[in-house]
């Protein structure tokens, strides 16, 4: 599994932050004028971005997390939908299989009616495909859940179309299942940060698991596939003792250009 460099780390976590407002001018980050396509939701808003200039061979998709009341809504949601429609062996948490296969609203003039999320974006890359670009999957929470089940779905359709997945702050997927029929844990990467308590959700062990190879940024370092018991326990005893640490006089040094301005 190739290590996941720095400058990769920042391109998609940036991608990732900027796919929430509503204006993203794409020319900015080194893709085309005509370099992207949006996949909207069945309320119409944005909920996918694909980016891609003619001159680089890797196509971006960038995918929301929970942005309304409702998509929080169908992170509560504790059952699980099968994948086997889509040739999947396994299943998934039922809020992200309705968030895959809603109805996608048009956001061009030449978009049919009546197609998923799922379906709007395989076409959207179909073409991409065609020109023989790769396909590099980045998303937040629910998004990055979401991006797994489909870089899965489409590397198993068009071989070797995945060059990789990065996720950030992304919850679990689903069954135990998915451990040992997701074909891609070597390009898929979950990062999470702290406690971020989403990355432990939804909290039912051994029925929904996570895939790929596991980042954790804690107190300024990067560790790999740290088990969850041992992250939660770091992480709860580390908030625990929190108001004794500013009394360090590492606190104290990393403040010390304060006085150097007066």
């Amino acid at each position: 599994m190739k290590p996941l460099k720095r400058y990769q780390y920042e391109r998609y976590a940036v991608l990732c932050n900027l796919a929430y407002p509503r204006v993203f001018k794409q020319t900015k980050y080194g893709f085309d004028p005509n370099g992207q396509r949006i996949i909207k939701n069945a309320s119409g808003k944005t909920m996918i971005r694909v980016l891609w200039s003619e001159d680089d061979n890797e196509v971006v998709v960038v995918i929301k997390g929970s942005h309304s009341i409702k998509d929080w809504l169908l992170n509560l949601v504790l059952w699980t939908r099968s994948c086997k429609p889509i040739g999947l062996n396994y299943r998934i948490h039922a809020g992200f299989y309705y968030l895959l296969f809603q109805e996608s609203q048009p956001s061009r003039n030449d978009d049919k009616l009546g197609l998923s999320v799922f379906e709007r974006l395989e076409s959207t890359l179909q073409p991409l495909l065609a020109k023989g670009k790769r396909i590099a999957i980045t998303g937040h929470s629910s998004g990055g859940a979401i991006g797994c089940v489909f870089a899965d779905y489409l590397d198993q359709k068009y071989p070797r179309s995945i060059k990789r997945v990065v996720t950030f702050g992304q919850p679990a997927i689903g069954d135990w299942r998915i451990r040992n029929s997701y074909t891609l844990y070597k390009k898929t990467y979950r990062i999470c940060c702290d406690l971020d308590v989403v990355t432990f959700m939804p909290p039912i062990p051994l029925l929904y698991w996570h895939v790929g190879k596991m980042l954790w940024l804690y107190n300024g370092k990067v560790y790999e596939n740290t088990p969850t018991l041992i992250r939660m326990g770091r992480s709860l005893f580390s908030w625990m003792i929190r108001p004794f640490s500013y009394h360090l006089m590492s606190k104290y040094i990393r403040n010390k250009d304060y006085f150097d301005k007066h």
